[in-house]
């Protein structure tokens, strides 16, 4: 009976974690949180949730160790516990992009196929970036850009792109990444850019795919 008791406890506390990302709200904070720190209020915004509910959000992220809080004067910002709860993220979803036919194809109606990346073009894209082959842009906002980014990346914040867009050489081919597959920043970007005639692709790695795969980040 004590080992029963024993055992039961471990997978009780284990589902702790499980109970925590069980809401698509709180997953969607954890990716965003995965981009660097942020504000309850920086965060309702990116749900497109009320302060009150993200704050109910976060304080079960926070009860699971998933998040920890600071405060910075009358603001609370926000951040991970570690790199694994990013990994965590990357690691969920792929799981359900894997198993899970009706996510499949929901991401095929709503998103345009980005390439997928693999150790081996991961590695090629970051090499083609060094050489200046291709221009590789983060279209997430610059602090996210700030907190890590793709080695040899320019930040090109979407809403910047029209008033920045001669910053970029009409003669090699454009890729641009945001926050993961899930994200449709970078879609947006690839559009605009083809409309003024570069050559534009995105790929569905984020900096938490990045991290996951064992490659490292930059920061500025």
């Amino acid at each position: 009976m004590i080992q029963r008791h024993t055992k039961d406890l471990l997978y009780e506390q284990v589902a702790r974690i499980g109970k925590a990302v069980s809401s698509p709200k709180r997953l969607e904070l954890l990716e965003v949180l995965a981009q660097g720190e942020k504000t309850v209020e920086a965060l309702a915004a990116e749900a497109r949730i009320d302060i009150k509910l993200a704050s109910a959000h976060l304080k079960v992220l926070k009860a699971a160790r998933l998040v920890e809080a600071q405060r910075d004067g009358r603001f609370i910002a926000y951040r991970l516990s570690g790199n694994d709860v990013s990994a965590l993220w990357v690691n969920l979803r792929t799981v359900a992009e894997e198993h899970l036919v009706e996510l499949k194809v929901a991401m095929d109606q709503i998103f345009a196929a980005p390439e997928n990346l693999n150790a081996e073009t991961r590695r090629s894209l970051m090499e083609k970036a060094r050489r200046g082959d291709v221009v590789v842009i983060d279209v997430r906002p610059s602090d996210e850009y700030a907190s890590g980014h793709l080695p040899f990346a320019r930040s090109m914040p979407l809403d910047e792109i029209l008033q920045r867009i001669k910053e970029l050489p009409a003669d090699k081919e454009i890729v641009a990444y945001c926050r993961g597959p899930f994200c449709m920043m970078s879609a947006e970007a690839v559009a605009l850019l083809k409309e003024h005639g570069y050559r534009a692709q995105k790929i569905a790695d984020g900096t938490p795919e990045w991290q996951a795969a064992g490659l490292p980040l930059a920061e500025s």
